[in-house]
């Protein structure tokens, strides 16, 4: 006989508008420009995405170096890319065209502001994230000065303390943890001054959100997502914290638990922004062969958020 489990899937959950637009944005070019096009690094990190759009003739490479055709069209994934990639295309006469996530680029901008206005930038991020690499590129080498934790800033060193200092952040760190780094470098440097709009996303913050209302009620959390999304590994964390110990992450290769969760009354999913929700619904479907599931929706926030595709595209 079937167990009575009951899943509480978090919402929102998966695609954010960045990642909607960078997938859009492959598909639109190979319509247009017919197929190979190019893509620089994984468009966004998840391994069916990048699978499907591979079948669509998309052709992935980590440098522009790699572009066997220069004649083929460039994209630039959603993470962004230091400012010395689209001057390497334009040396090679490569057509490019930028699906930086807005959000992102929003982070870019600060940066060069803040630089061109005279301040020291202190960048709170994931050592060797795609995301901080670029937003790290967009200026000359050491102007940034990157921070993971509160011990990197209790650490910091900064020479000139009559310069203004400030800080900035990858747009899908943990909200939480963000914030107490945050804390710990206005203890440190009073006068270190924060962007106007805080730089994590709104797509980050709610999905953050809705895996924190569930987390306390669940035995278990899975979350959906590629074991290269930063995201994805938040919400593990976050779900942790917030009260449920037994949270993962379930990627291509990882085996669905299913004698644990036979042994449940209640669990919890979610996915990272760069997950199709078709993963969710297949988790889901698999588990319902074993249990007798009933599902509640547990909703945190409404998203209406689309960004616009490059005018080229349409």
């Amino acid at each position: 006989m079937k167990n009575e489990l009951k899943i509480l899937l978090a919402s929102p959950r998966g695609f954010c508008a960045g990642v909607d637009r960078a997938i859009e944005i492959v598909n639109k070019a190979l319509d247009k420009h017919g197929k190979p096009v190019y893509v620089r690094h994984e468009i966004v990190h998840n391994k069916q995405v990048v699978e499907d759009l591979k079948k669509r003739g998309a052709i992935f490479v980590e440098e522009i170096s790699d572009i066997k055709d220069t004649t083929r069209p460039v994209i630039f994934s959603a993470h962004g890319v230091p400012k010395k990639v689209p001057e390497e295309a334009k040396l090679k006469n490569l057509s490019y065209i930028d699906a930086t996530c807005p959000l992102v680029s929003k982070v870019h901008r600060e940066s060069e502001q803040l630089f061109k206005n005279g301040f020291d930038i202190i960048l709170i991020g994931h050592k060797n994230h795609p995301e901080v690499i670029g937003t790290m590129g967009q200026l000359p080498s050491g102007s940034i000065k990157l921070v993971e934790t509160i011990s990197d800033v209790k650490s910091l060193n900064i020479k000139d303390l009559k310069k203004p200092l400030a800080y900035i952040t990858q747009t899908t760190l943990s909200v939480d943890d963000t914030a107490e780094i945050i804390d710990f470098l206005k203890y440190k440097f009073p006068n270190v001054k924060g962007p106007i709009k805080e730089d994590i996303c709104y797509a980050t913050t709610n999905r953050q959100s809705a895996v924190k209302k569930i987390a306390p009620d669940c035995e278990m959390i899975f979350i959906i997502g590629s074991r290269n999304s930063s995201n994805s590994a938040r919400l593990v964390e976050v779900a942790k914290k917030a009260g449920c110990v037994n949270s993962e992450l379930i990627h291509s290769d990882k085996m669905l638990p299913i004698e644990q969760i036979k042994k449940c009354k209640k669990i919890g999913i979610s996915s990272g922004a760069s997950a199709p929700e078709e993963l969710v619904q297949n988790l889901i479907n698999e588990i319902k062969e074993n249990c007798n599931v009933s599902i509640e929706e547990v909703v945190v926030a409404e998203e209406k958020v689309v960004f616009k595709i490059p005018k080229e595209l349409n």
